[in-house]
C-alpha cells in the first residue's frame, strides 16, 4: 500500500520553476499511479495556480518566493501555492472566467483549476498575498498499489 506524503517547495518566482514544479509533482505522484490524464490535469491545474503568483501576486518580480505544498492523504491530494504578494481586492470578480488583471491574458487560468479538481479555495489580503489551495480524490489503480523495498 503506498503511503500517504507530502513535500513543501519553496521556489524563486521565475517562469523556468513553473516547469520544475510541474515536474516536482510529477515525481511525488508517481506512487498512486495515477491515469495519464489525471495526471495531466493536476499538473496544469498547478502551473496555473504558480503562473498567477508570478504574473500576478508579484507582477513578474522574479526575487520574491512561492511556497507550494503537496501533501496526500487516504487518496486525497491536496495542493497550496502561495505568494506573498499584492493579494486579490475582490477574490469573487477574480474566479470568474475571462477575467484577467492583465488585458494580453485570457483569464483561463482559474477555469481550468476549477475544473480538473475536486475543490478550489482561495484565500488572500490585498498587500499581503494570497493561497490557493487545491484538493483531489485520487483514484484508486486497477492494477495493486506499487510497493518499493528497499535493497
Amino acid at each position: 500500500m503506498v503511503k500517504d506524503n507530502r513535500v513543501v517547495l519553496h521556489v524563486k518566482s521565475i517562469g523556468e520553476n513553473v516547469a520544475l514544479v510541474r515536474m516536482m509533482a510529477s515525481g511525488f505522484l508517481f506512487p498512486y499511479d495515477l491515469t495519464m490524464e489525471e495526471l495531466d490535469e493536476i499538473k496544469i491545474a498547478l502551473s496555473e495556480a504558480v503562473t498567477n503568483c508570478i504574473v500576478h501576486g508579484y507582477q513578474e518580480q522574479e526575487d520574491k518566493e512561492i511556497v507550494v505544498t503537496m501533501e496526500v492523504k487516504n487518496r486525497t491530494l491536496m495542493l497550496q501555492v502561495i505568494d506573498y504578494g499584492v493579494g486579490i481586492a475582490d477574490i469573487a470578480q477574480a474566479m470568474l472566467p475571462a477575467f484577467s488583471t492583465r488585458e494580453e491574458h485570457m483569464g483561463l487560468g482559474v477555469v481550468f483549476m476549477q475544473t480538473f479538481m475536486d475543490d478550489l479555495q482561495v484565500h488572500s489580503s490585498v498587500g499581503f498575498g494570497t493561497a490557493v489551495t487545491m484538493y483531489k480524490h485520487l483514484s484508486q489503480a486497477d492494477a495493486q498499489d506499487i510497493q518499493y523495498k528497499s535493497e
